[in-house]
């Protein structure tokens, strides 16, 4: 099973239905479950200290939802950048080492806290580039369908 644990609720209707479609494509190969949590508000007169409170609070809500014996990867501006094979690889490795639900966790706006990166066995930068972190869903998703194609042998032309 694959799971997209993310901050935030997706409102732009075009993402909504690009994360339905990659979904619908998953199909075939795994189960997949989005799921969102609240996300904190974050002014920008926050303090360096108040942003930090915010990612803790958004943490503790999104480790809720990871059991521990999912095999975590936590999208992370600091992790390490996998191209579509690497990640195909380690979507395949952990199903060999008897991991069947692999979470791919999004914290919000203001990055991750601590806990989550402690939690994580895997930290992946999607880029060097900076996505909204809506976007990433939908990138993230796009990326488990290639991983599928390659492990299944299968062409991916769209």
């Amino acid at each position: 099973m694959i799971r997209i644990i993310a901050c935030g609720k997706v409102r732009d209707k075009w993402l909504k239905e690009g994360i339905a479609e990659y979904m619908k494509r998953l199909r075939p190969y795994d189960r997949v479950e989005c799921i969102e949590v609240a996300d904190e508000k974050a002014p920008e007169t926050n303090s360096p200290a108040e942003n930090e409170k915010v990612k803790e609070i958004e943490g503790e809500r999104l480790l809720r939802n990871v059991r521990e014996t999912d095999h975590m990867i936590l999208l992370d501006l600091a992790g390490t950048v996998m191209d579509s094979p690497s990640l195909a690889s380690h979507i395949d490795m952990c199903r060999t080492q008897g991991k069947p639900v692999i979470d791919f966790v999004i914290g919000g706006s203001l990055g991750v806290s601590d806990a989550l990166i402690k939690r994580a066995d895997v930290r992946w930068k999607l880029s060097d580039n900076t996505f909204p972190h809506q976007l990433c869903r939908l990138i993230v998703l796009e990326q488990v369908y290639r991983s599928f194609r390659i492990l299944n042998h299968e062409p991916y032309h769209k």
